[in-house]
């Protein structure tokens, strides 16, 4: 068995670098992915050289993709996600319908994208049920609204 490992120890690296593939897929950060790249490295050179030159190209070919490959990878897979909005701030100017009257000075529902959130109204009238409105504020998960031109 070890004869046969060691005669073939590119299968053990070609194991080694689908499973930090898999490993990448839970994690997502690209870190994870340079062992695997590593590991491809190292299992190109199995058949030339003995296990010390394998592991010395796995640790040199992972440690350059950790400061080469990975930053770019994020730059290019990740960019412009410091700018991005996400959950209830990106109802921010979001239109919707409102499915329950909203009250000046009281709450009603509003109906976002297909969920339907808590609202209360930026004016001082009424806003109606059917009523198109637009994302103006938001306070805790209670968003404020007003209608939009047209529709009062």
């Amino acid at each position: 068995m070890i004869e046969y490992l060691s005669a073939n120890m590119w299968q053990l690296w070609a194991v080694v670098a689908v499973l930090g593939l898999i490993l990448e897929l839970s994690s997502g950060d690209f870190f994870i992915i340079c062992f695997a790249i590593g590991a491809c490295g190292a299992a190109i050179v199995s058949p030339f050289g003995n296990v010390y030159l394998q592991l010395g190209v796995f640790a040199l070919v992972t440690l350059l993709s950790i400061f080469l490959v990975r930053p770019f990878a994020l730059r290019c897979l990740h960019r412009g996600e410091e700018n991005r909005v996400s959950n209830a701030d990106a109802l921010m100017g979001q239109t919707g319908v409102v499915s329950e009257t909203v009250k000046a000075g009281n709450f009603g529902r509003v109906t976002i994208g297909g969920d339907n959130w808590k609202a209360v109204t930026a004016g001082a009238a009424d806003i109606p049920v059917g009523t198109r409105v637009r994302v103006v504020g938001r306070e805790s998960i209670i968003v404020t609204v007003e209608a939009i031109d047209g529709n009062q």
